[in-house]
């Protein structure tokens, strides 16, 4: 059986793991604070509170950090307050572009060596950025390369933010072929739990959400946070009145089978999750999206689609299929076409509405952690597959 997660107690609880130091936290940036901290902080630099206002409305309305951009500000002041309140958080280490280059991925290294991944999804009507809330992940999930490779520490609020920032940047210079210049929505769907970082994750959805010069101005509505299903977590997230769509990875619907593929179920069983989920989509309105990853002859017999379509029918829910992602060498494996499409009718036809998610990315290492596991292979001097496994 796969090892049970150590998971906080507390969402506030430190960020050490396995007993280990807690990692330094990188330096401060105005992402990490509100309006009034930024203030605070310009004042002590000996500069008048409202050039929080200015490097503020510069970061997140105009999506500048270059410090000579910034002709509002004295001469004098623009070195000082760039330096102290918008220090370089992020460095990309690879970039890649597929799909006539809709898509995006970069791997970004941490000022701790740390890598994470974000991508930038174009569509004819929206731009999406997919963000990580830690570098690495302690979930354990086994088909997963991000939760083989374990946690190694959670990311500030700034940089969390500052991943969004950045890909708003690109899709305003036009980078993302076929699509509107602007980001319009962002899924905390790459490395990481959110909920294990809960919150700093809560901090970064209230900058994200913000009007400028506060934050960027998203649409709460434009938010979605996946969860493995840490069920303190959900119920305190549906507290926080955020009209943000929660994402459940549920990837079974039975807890025999769950407890191997999402060790977290060891802990929450299955009716607990949903409960949770069912209770934030009636406080928010918001359907709440079930993950579901077909993994061939694990979890897409016919009956497992008939007992999800009992657990969700007439629930404010709608199922996500996504057809897997394999790292190479790995003993798990997409579903089949056939087997795929008689999964989505049996829900259907149960009253679930159903959809298959759109495969982005599967030639520039699109699953979550491909691109971190690749790059740590090539530093190691590890085949890559080997690297990628983690079985």
């Amino acid at each position: 059986m796969t090892t049970l997660p150590v998971i906080p107690s507390s969402p506030d609880a430190p960020d050490a793991v396995g007993g280990r130091r807690r990692p330094a936290m990188p330096p401060r940036h105005l992402a990490d604070l509100d309006l009034a901290g930024r203030q605070s902080a310009v004042a002590g630099l000996g500069e008048p509170a409202f050039r929080a206002k200015q490097i503020s409305a510069h970061y997140f309305g105009r999506l500048v950090r270059d410090a000579e951009a910034m002709t509002d500000l004295p001469a004098r002041s623009r070195a000082r307050l760039t330096d102290d309140l918008l220090p370089t958080l992020l460095t990309p280490v690879r970039e890649q572009a597929c799909d006539d280059g809709a898509t995006r991925k970069t791997l970004w290294k941490l000022h701790d060596g740390a890598l994470v991944e974000s991508v930038l999804m174009g569509y004819p009507d929206r731009v999406t950025a997919c963000v990580s809330s830690q570098a690495g992940c302690g979930m354990a999930c086994p088909f997963c390369a991000t939760g083989q490779a374990g946690l190694t520490r959670n990311l500030s609020v700034a940089e969390i933010v500052d991943q969004v920032v950045s890909l708003a940047g690109d899709a305003a210079s036009g980078k993302v072929t076929g699509a509107p210049p602007r980001l319009s929505r962002v899924v905390f769907m790459g490395m990481g739990e959110p909920l294990a970082n809960y919150p700093r994750l809560v901090a970064a959805v209230r900058r994200l959400t913000n009007p400028s010069p506060e934050g960027l101005g998203l649409s709460q509505r434009h938010i979605t946070v996946s969860t493995v299903g840490l069920v303190p977590a959900m119920r305190r997230l549906t507290a926080e009145d955020l009209a943000v769509t929660l994402a459940l990875s549920l990837h079974a619907p039975d807890d025999d089978l769950r407890d191997e593929l999402v060790p977290v179920n060891q802990r929450w069983k299955v009716a607990e999750v949903l409960a949770a989920a069912f209770d934030h989509a009636a406080r928010t309105g918001r359907r709440v999206s079930i993950e579901y990853a077909l993994i061939r002859d694990v979890n897409d017999q016919p009956w497992r689609a008939d007992l999800l379509g009992r657990l969700l029918r007439g629930k404010l829910a709608h199922v996500n299929l996504i057809p897997l992602n394999p790292t190479p060498g790995s003993k798990w494996d997409a579903s089949p076409k056939p087997v795929e499409r008689e999964f989505v009718r049996r829900l259907r036809a149960a009253g679930v509405a159903t959809t298959v998610r759109d495969t982005r990315g599967r030639e520039i290492d699109g699953a979550c952690g491909q691109l971190a596991a690749t790059e740590v292979a090539a530093v190691q001097g590890v085949p890559a597959a080997d690297a990628e496994v983690g079985q």
